[in-house]
This record gives C-alpha cells, structure tokens and sequence, in this order.
C-alpha cells in the first residue's frame, strides 16, 4: 500500500497570470484536461492568495489534486491517492505522460516539467524535523522521513528502465534544443560529468565508458579490417571506439543532426572530433533515416562483418506489439540483411531490472527467419545507476 503522488510544474508568460481574470482562464484549461484522467473530478475550495491562487478537486477514490497559480507565471498541480497494492494505478506513469503532454497543448507552456510518480509507503512523512514533533503528540506505528523534492525547471530527476526516481546531482543544464524528431538536452552531474537526455531519458555521460565497451565487446571481438555499420549512435561515443580498432570502413546511419550537434560540442571526451569532421580515411557520418541507407546497401549487394544497433532501449510493455516494437522488429530484419554470413549484430537491450521486456526481445529473436542465436552479457552503466544488458547476435548456422 502506498500514497501515489505525481506532481508536474509548468511556466507559463506571468501576463497570463497576472490577475484572477488570467488565473481562471488557465484553470479552466487545465481542469478540461484533469478531469480526462482523473474521474468524477470536482472543485472543492477555490482560495485566494497573495500572489496567486489555490485550487482544490476531488475526484475517484479519494484522489486529491491541488492546482497552485503563481502571479510569476508558475503553476503546480499535485495529483495524490492511495493504492493498496493489488490495485491497478489510477494514472500510470505512461498516462502521466499523455496527460503532461495535454496540459502542454492546451496551455502552449513556455517550459514545462514533469515528476514520475513519488510512491510514500507509510502512514506518515515529513522531515526530520518535522517527523520529530509530530512524535511528541502522535502515536507513530511507522514513519519514514523523506528528502526535499527539489522541483525546478530542469530535470534533476530520471527513472531507472522499471520506472523508479532516481534523483541526480545535476546542477545546470548546457544544451537544451527541440529537434523534428525529440527534445535534445545536454546537462552537467558533479559526478558523471556532461549526460545526453534524449526526451527526458538520459542516454549517456562521460562517465560511461563501460556502456561502449560491453556494446562492441572490447578485447572480445576483432574489429580490425573489418567494415561496420552503425544504427544510430548520434552521441559518436562508439564510433569514436571503434575507429581506435582500426577497422576496414565505417558507415554511422544517425537521423537527428541536433544530437550530433550537442555532443559535438559538450561531450568531446567520449566521441572526439568524429561528429565534427564527419568523414575520414575509413568512416562516414550519413545523416538520413538508417532504413534508406540499408536499402541502397542491398540493392548493391554490400555485406558486412558487423552491424550494431545503437537506437532506442527495448520497449516494456505486455506484448510485442506497437509502434516501437515493429520499429525493433524492422531493425532487426534490415541488420542481418546485409550482415555476411559470419557476421553479428550487436545491440543493447534494457535493463536488469525490466526482465519481461528482455524476455519479450529474446521471443522474438527465437521466432526470427532465418534463424538467429544470441548471446548475452550484463555490465554497470554508471550514469544508469543499475546493470544494462546487452546482446550479441548471430545467423544461426555460424561455426
């Protein structure tokens, strides 16, 4: 059993705040939206305050939800219920998503922020301070004292590969710019250095060498002579890596020039200046959808040694179904269509912690024409702080 808290702050032009004519207006915005995800919603206590105001619904099992307006231009809502837990959540972290993605439509929001959801599992929380007097004059079965949350305008807070808060030491933000295919930030931890986040999924630090070196296998597979095709793999870390082994050619497929452009400037450690040269001696950045670029190979009749998918993480959900699973599937056709016979196919998977994904992943490469065997290996990605897994695959028959 557990108290669901999901919070989500968004900033807003503070003329559109300004009075309690703005602040009913963007209310009634966000209450149209609200009441979508939380059933049979409704307004408690309207409050005026100082420099803002303060709305209070309820809504289906006991859920509370507090709208806070700002006169600076700032608005909080706080969405809390209580869930035993063989309950179904209320608003899972997938629909929490949907929702902040509504509220921003409806309020075009300058800038907007979303929490996952805290889950407080005992019957009081507070400060250590705070914990301390309540103890005076309550009776406390449990209690369980919880750190500040620190809700800014920039995200100190990323989720594990099962969807638990991991908070961050990241202390600014260095790049930060929406591409035509996701929002591309660069921000800096005291502790891993500069971190890619791609749609608030962080990708990358300079603390992960240990992510490329599993990815290609270092000192377990050869590379030399060899001609290679990266899917992906816009940060240039593995690139970068495998030029250092001296192989035969080089083709880098990425899609999102913003990426590159990011990295290119604040994560040289790990990629060098491989995204900014773009082509050299044995290598070449091709800047297109990946699938265009396998489609020419084979119409030519081009094989590789190697084939490495570096693109998005394998997709948890119940089956192997939607969008992003035809997307892995498709990946995995293209790749052992112009891989040679001998050749391998190397990807990461997901996380230790998200089993049934990698279980759906392993189906699939079990149902796979013509037949594929697949090997596997686990390492510790710093900046993920928990296990990664990842795969190596190839044609069956192979000797």
């Amino acid at each position: 059993m557990s108290v669901q808290t999901i919070l989500l702050d968004f900033s807003l032009d503070p003329a559109r705040l300004g009075d309690e004519s703005g602040q009913k207006t963007v209310f009634s915005h966000l209450e149209t939206v609200l009441k979508d995800y939380v059933p049979n919603l409704i307004l408690a206590a309207d409050i005026k305050i100082d420099d803002g105001s303060l709305k209070l619904l309820t809504g289906k099992r006991g859920t509370t939800v507090s709208v806070r307006l700002f006169d600076r231009g700032l608005v909080t809502v706080n969405i809390e219920y209580y869930k035993e837990d063989s309950e179904e959540p209320l608003i899972n972290f997938k629909n929490t998503k949907l929702l902040e993605n509504s509220v921003k439509i409806s309020l075009e929001c300058e800038r907007i922020k979303l929490m996952p959801t805290i889950k407080r599992g005992y019957k009081y929380d507070s400060t250590k301070l705070l914990e301390s007097q309540l103890q005076k004059y309550i009776t406390v079965i449990k209690s369980q004292p919880y750190p500040s949350i620190k809700r800014c305008l920039f995200s100190k807070y990323y989720t594990t590969s099962d969807e638990r808060l991991l908070e961050y030491d990241i202390d600014g933000v260095v790049f930060d710019e929406r591409s035509p295919f996701q929002r591309v930030q660069v921000v800096h931890s005291r502790t891993f250095g500069n971190m890619l986040v791609l749609d608030d999924l962080q990708n990358i630090s300079e603390a992960d060498l240990i992510y490329t070196e599993t990815l290609m296998q270092r000192g377990k597979e050869s590379y030399e002579g060899k001609e290679i095709i990266i899917l992906g793999g816009g940060d240039g870390a593995l690139l970068y890596e495998l030029l250092k082994e001296n192989p035969k050619y080089v083709w880098m497929l990425e899609i999102d020039e913003v990426v590159m452009k990011a990295c290119n400037k604040h994560l040289r450690s790990i990629c060098g200046d491989v995204l900014e040269r773009r082509q050299g001696r044995n290598y070449e950045i091709i800047v297109e959808d990946c699938m265009v670029t396998i489609d020419k190979l084979c119409s030519q009749n081009r094989k590789v040694d190697f084939v490495f998918g570096d693109l998005t993480d394998i997709p948890i959900s119940e089956s192997p179904g939607g969008e992003l699973w035809e997307f892995m599937i498709n990946i995995l056709d293209a790749a052992f269509r112009v891989l040679k016979p001998t050749g391998k196919f190397m990807t990461h998977g997901n996380g230790a912690t998200s089993p049934a994904s990698l279980e759906l992943y392993e189906r699939v490469l079990n149902d796979m024409q013509p037949k594929v065997a697949f090997q596997k290996c686990k390492a510790f990605v710093p900046s993920f702080l928990e296990d990664w897994i990842f795969y190596q695959i190839g044609f069956h028959d192979q000797k």
